[in-house]
């Protein structure tokens, strides 16, 4: 291996796809146990690699050099081998400064909580601290001076303005996850988590919600990627290179997510739209029939639709987890707020507003199998979607109409 990361466990890295469009197609992921390590630094064969979780604290021993930041910090998380001689960097910091500068919350003079003592928190602390914020407190399951437990921060230090996830707590899989309530802070100015996938973790939904500017790690991540870049290779990346991989990145991996009225045509149009965006389509009803073993109507018809909602908030869950697809919903999925949630970490939500007045009642969809039924459903779903929906796409043209429209509007989304 020339080129690349190592860690622990690397099936949620998105580094290999940034350093190909870095102009380093050489660039490999290796998973290493911690008692892979010694041989593997007592061999040398590579020129520059990655470190991520567990070991960007662990490597240090390994290095003859450590970078002033790096050492500063006390992480590594690149290593450059000249010569024999390995130096560890802490691209991180680049990395991270350009993230909070691109969530554009002030951090000066504000009071700032860091979840995390491990190495991306002493890099995040370093970061703040550069940044000019007041006060910068170190949250921790053990808690200990300096730092403080997850309970004395709620406690004495609900008053932070600045709120910065440095744990993987809500990483892939495990993404229902948060560290921490950001409910728990009235004040709470911005929220930076160094998780990138998902792309919006339920700590940075959670804090949109309440109207705080969030930002998830992929941003980070590119920046601090192409900062190492130039070490391993001596090529800078320019700001626009780094705005232009990380639009690229997150098209690539965000799912195009069609929602709407029964019968308005998110199966239709989401095959469609696939085939033009070259992705793979799934039909989140189909899903739900292989697991249930029969078709959703007869499972409405015979549990009930309570008992679906529950089946059918399980799949999302499992859906959710995906990247680069397009999903059709049901048309009732965005009725739970934890579906939408999940939905939304990987995804953007595409309405098909489709006229009530055309879209028919078919004896197939229980809930919506009379045209009185489908007209109270309309009114009362309405809401919900117009609440829900990322973007609208009108849908009462063709289908073809519809999915070069949403086709079109998705792809638009690398240039925003």
């Amino acid at each position: 291996m020339k080129y690349g990361c190592i860690a622990k466990r690397l099936g949620h890295s998105f580094s290999r796809e940034i350093h190909a469009r870095l102009g380093n197609p050489e660039y490999q992921l290796l998973e290493l146990e911690e008692s892979d390590l010694p041989a593997f630094f007592r061999k040398r064969e590579f020129l520059g690699i990655n470190v991520t979780i567990p070991y960007k604290q662990t490597v240090l021993p390994y290095l003859d050099r450590v970078s002033e930041t790096a050492e500063r910090i006390g992480a590594v998380n690149t290593i450059v081998n000249r010569n024999g001689i390995l130096t560890g960097y802490n691209t991180d910091f680049g990395g991270m400064a350009a993230a909070l500068k691109k969530l554009g919350v002030p951090v000066e003079g504000k009071k700032a909580l860091v979840l995390g003592s491990g190495g991306t928190g002493r890099t995040a602390d370093a970061v703040l601290r550069s940044l000019g914020a007041s006060e910068v407190i170190t949250v921790s399951r053990g808690g200990g001076s300096p730092a403080v437990s997850y309970r004395e921060a709620l406690e004495r230090h609900s008053d932070a303005s600045v709120l910065i996830n440095a744990t993987p707590c809500g990483m892939y899989p495990d993404l229902d996850a948060v560290p921490i309530e950001p409910e728990r802070f009235p004040g709470l100015e911005g929220l930076f988590d160094a998780i990138f996938n998902p792309l919006s973790t339920e700590l940075v939904l959670r804090a949109r919600q309440r109207g705080v500017p969030a930002l998830g790690g992929l941003y980070m991540l590119v920046a601090q990627a192409a900062l190492a870049s130039e070490l391993f290779t001596g090529l800078p990346a320019s700001r626009d290179d780094v705005e232009r991989i990380f639009r690229e990145v997150r098209a690539e991996k965000e799912n195009l997510v069609l929602i709407g009225m029964p019968g308005c045509g998110k199966t239709t149009v989401g095959e469609e739209a696939a085939k033009r965006l070259g992705r793979p389509f799934l039909d989140l009803d189909r899903r739900i029939e292989q697991d249930v073993g029969m078709p959703v109507p007869n499972y409405i018809r015979e549990k009930g639709e309570e008992a679906f909602r529950k089946v059918e908030s399980d799949a999302v869950r499992e859906v959710s987890r995906k990247t680069g697809l397009v999903i059709a919903t049901g048309g009732g999925t965005v009725l739970r707020p934890d579906s939408v949630n999940r939905l939304r970490r990987n995804g953007c939500l595409f309405w098909l507003d489709r006229s009530v007045e055309a879209i028919r009642p078919t004896e197939d969809r229980p809930l919506s199998d009379s045209a009185e039924k489908l007209a109270a459903l309309y009114r009362e779903r309405l809401p919900v979607y117009r609440a829900t929906a990322d973007r609208r796409i009108p849908g009462d043209g063709t289908p073809e109409e519809t999915a070069v429209r949403v086709a079109e509007e998705f792809t638009e989304r690398k240039n925003k």
